[in-house]
Order: C-alpha cells, then structure tokens, then sequence
C-alpha cells in the first residue's frame, strides 16, 4: 500500500492480494487464481493470438477512496525465456552437455511454434485481404452501374425537357 504522508509504498499488509485470471483469443478462462501478497504463474496456451490478463485486487474499495495505492510489478516472459535452466539442471541433475541439448530443444521447439504461428496469421491475412478485394470488386461494379443508370436518367430527362420546349 502506498503511504501519503511519507511517499514510499509500505510493507505488505496481511490478507492484501490480488486475483489473476488469464484468458485465450476466444475468451476461454486459461488461469484463474487467488494470489497472496506475493505470487507467481505460468501458463500454457494452445490457441495463438491475443491473451488478455487481467489483475484484480482483493481489497475493499474504501481503501482505494482513503487514497490507498497498490503497486504490482509485472515481469512477462514468453517460450524458452520462461525456463530458469540452472534450477532445472539442479532439479534433475543434467550435466552441462544434457543442459545445453535441452536448451536447444526448447529453442527449436520455440521456433517451430513461431513459425505455426506466422502461418496461422498469414492464412488470416489472406482471408481478410481476399474478403477485401471481393468487396472493392463490387463496390466497383455497383458504382459503375449507378453511373450508367444516372447517364441514362440524365439523357431521357434532357431530352423530354428539350421535347418540352419544343427545341428537338
């Protein structure tokens, strides 16, 4: 919480959390969690695209009106970053060579998901730009026939007016 009359934010106060909940592209709940005043969380997605991460936090709302503050600090790595390779050497007891091979894995394994993924927007991609062309072709033709169609109200109009002043 932050205190107003010093300025700096204080010691975690007992009970202070925050709920976290992670959901894919299709708005589908991928994580849904009560944290403490410290806390962690990974998650795995199978769906590509946009994730929304949302924090809420657990206390009462007069705290926010008194002028209380609450700072979260957010750290967000994505694929092989994630992994924290000496604690995973130490968990399963890998030499320096079975690190270094599963490091590799993990950074191929990384680029082929990246590569699904760039393909997985270039089909989306196509999709909206054929859509688009579709939709320019018509509009053209639409155009086209209005003008035709004005040209053509223009001609009898002019001349039922001419034939009206006996001119033609």
């Amino acid at each position: 919480m932050w205190d107003k009359q010093k300025e700096v934010f204080l010691p975690s106060t007992p009970g202070l959390g925050m709920h976290v909940e992670v959901k894919d592209p299709d708005s589908k709940v991928v994580l849904s969690r009560q944290y403490g005043s410290e806390g962690r969380f990974t998650f795995t997605s199978h769906t590509p695209g946009d994730h929304q991460i949302c924090l809420h936090s657990n206390s009462t709302k007069m705290a926010l009106f008194a002028g209380g503050k609450l700072r979260v600090h957010l750290d967000i790595q994505v694929g092989e970053h994630a992994n924290n390779y000496p604690e995973i050497a130490a968990k399963d007891k890998l030499t320096e060579l079975q690190l270094r091979a599963r490091q590799l894995l993990d950074q191929v394994e990384q680029i082929q998901k990246e590569q699904d993924y760039q393909r997985y927007r270039e089909e989306r991609f196509r999709l909206t730009s054929e859509s688009t062309n579709q939709r320019v072709l018509w509009w053209s033709i639409a155009q086209t026939v209005i003008l035709i169609l004005t040209g053509i109200w223009q001609m009898r109009h002019l001349k039922s007016f001419f034939e009206a002043k006996k001119l033609v």
